[in-house]
């Protein structure tokens, strides 16, 4: 099997996709299904190898536990019907005992081969250093775990369908084939977006045949994640990696540039991953959810929340801030907060507690380190305080006759979140919690043009010219974003122009990949940022 580190290879692009559509329009409908689910497999074979293993058996595990639920479901509703009025309410506890017992068992097989894989080394190299600070003798051996890919992505997909057969909102799935491509589908196993079992298990299943509009929307949104990912996000990677390895050589002024340009190359890397990812997909007649929608139009941080890695941000919502913050303690605490502290302030307590355990899962989500976590605390710390001087803000608004709604002032909240998210990334990608607080005080304490006046900017891994391009593709992308705000649908008006038109467009994206595209001698290739966590 040729190897593959990516959806933006030439094995993806010009192989495994071409190859996959051909088979798919001249097999018959249910043949479509075992093709689709072949080439998830080949392709992770082909990134990950043997450990292909780990994704079916979570797949295997993930159809035996939803089954058992489902059992022991029928079985307790049809005892209790057999039941008299007065014995049904203990009857079901016993049955929803044992069902929250096999749940149980699910999150801590699936989340616990996670943590392992991914969380041992950080946890025994921290413990380690605890021994050595208390000049313990005893050191514990570090593992060294290869990690598939995508096991973040699939373990969450996974948890959510067996919680949702928990709930009642889906039956659970007889057929293994079905839940396989759910679990499987090759466009979204590396970097997501996060589906539930409702969103694309039945539209995997039908297996449309190819239409004319699914294949050239599917390669336009193709074509438009490859301009980002190699004529922008590749671009920069050069000057973002030589300041955030050797740090201490720049100044504050090469840093802020270095952070500015990371914040554009992991949007520009992953939502044009998701464009990738979300066409091919739509070339086979599924529907996946969109991941990002124009989040640096946000006006505050929870705000960008909402608009960026969106399946993540709900993933966590639905599974872990609701079931905390519905909780019998936490609802009886919130009870108590609202009769001394009122209608706002009291329900932020219980919510706050809610919301720190999500942003602690939200870092750790991302990797194991301590500039993870302190990147989940950062955004815990920016959005609770949103949430408690809100009333302060709009009271000082109205005094100072500031109108919320002007476009100066929703022009200045934009500005202010976009700062504050650049912070963010600056630790998100700092080479550990202490460069990154190192990075973070250079900003203001070291701050000079000299590295502008002297020319020296253009010398760490762009030149004039990389930095005019990826300005000027920057330009083009933001007057997209924005029509798009309006709620403009591009795709849909070009897709009405004439034949000669719609193809000047996209021979014009075509060139503009080829000509600008960060591939060649001087760059070096750049896997998907995402396909790391």
């Amino acid at each position: 099997m040729f190897a593959m580190n990516s959806y933006f290879s030439v094995q993806y692009l010009a192989v495994l996709l071409p190859v996959t559509v051909v088979l798919y329009a001249v097999m018959p409908q249910k043949a479509r299904r075992v093709v689709l689910l072949l080439a998830s497999y080949a392709f992770f074979w082909a990134v990950s190898g043997k450990l292909l293993v780990y994704l079916l058996a979570s797949t295997l595990s993930i159809h035996l536990l939803g089954l058992w639920l489902s059992h022991l479901q029928e079985k307790g509703d049809r005892y209790v019907k057999t039941l008299p009025k007065e014995a049904r309410k203990p009857a079901k506890a016993k049955s929803l005992r044992r069902q929250r017992a096999v749940m149980a068992f699910a999150v801590v097989l699936h989340v616990g081969i996670l943590l392992t894989l991914k969380y041992s080394r950080f946890f025994i190299t921290n413990v380690n250093a605890l021994f050595q600070f208390f000049r313990s003798p005893f050191m514990l051996s570090v593992p060294a775990f290869l990690l598939p890919i995508g096991i973040s992505f699939y373990t969450l997909q996974a948890v959510s369908y067996l919680f949702d057969v928990y709930r009642r909102k889906i039956p659970a799935d007889h057929n293994l084939l079905r839940l396989a491509l759910f679990m499987g589908f090759f466009p979204q196993i590396m970097e997501g977006p996060i589906c539930r079992y409702s969103d694309t298990a039945a539209q995997l299943w039908e297996v449309p045949s190819l239409s004319w509009r699914n294949l050239t929307f599917g390669l336009q949104r193709i074509l438009f994640g490859v301009m980002k990912k190699m004529v922008v996000a590749d671009r920069l990677n050069i000057l973002i990696q030589n300041v955030f390895t050797n740090y201490e050589a720049y100044d504050g002024f090469v840093t802020a540039i270095a952070v500015v340009c990371y914040t554009v190359q992991l949007y520009m890397d992953f939502s044009g991953t998701m464009d990738l990812v979300i066409g091919t997909a739509q070339i086979f007649g599924v529907k996946l959810p969109e991941n990002f929608q124009r989040p640096f139009f946000s006006h505050t941080i929870s705000e960008f929340w909402k608009r960026w890695h969106i399946t993540l941000g709900t993933w966590f919502k639905d599974y872990i801030f609701y079931p905390l913050s519905m909780s019998k303690p936490l609802k009886k605490l919130t009870s108590h907060a609202r009769k001394h502290l009122g209608n706002h302030f009291g329900p932020l307590i219980s919510g706050s507690i809610a919301l720190f355990c999500v942003w602690v899962c939200n870092g750790l989500w991302h990797g194991a380190g301590w500039h993870y976590l302190f990147f989940g605390m950062y955004h815990f710390v920016l959005i609770l305080c949103g949430s408690l001087f809100e009333p302060l803000v709009i009271k000082v608004t109205g005094i100072l006759h500031i109108r919320r709604d002007s476009a100066a002032y929703r022009g200045m909240q934009i500005v202010r979140t976009g700062l504050l998210v650049c912070v963010g990334e600056l630790f998100f990608r700092a080479e550990g919690l202490r460069a990154g607080l190192i990075m973070f005080q250079k900003m203001f304490t070291d701050f000079s043009l000299a590295a502008f006046d002297d020319r020296s900017l253009f010398t760490i891994g762009m030149d004039k010219y990389d930095f005019l391009i990826v300005f000027l593709v920057m330009v083009l992308i933001f007057l997209i974003s924005l029509q798009q705000e309006k709620g403009i649908v591009l795709r849909e008006s070009i897709a009405a122009r004439p034949l000669a038109i719609r193809f000047a467009v996209y021979y014009a994206l075509i060139l503009l990949i080829v000509i600008f595209g960060a591939y060649g001698a001087g760059y070096v290739p750049v896997d998907p940022i995402y396909a790391g966590f």
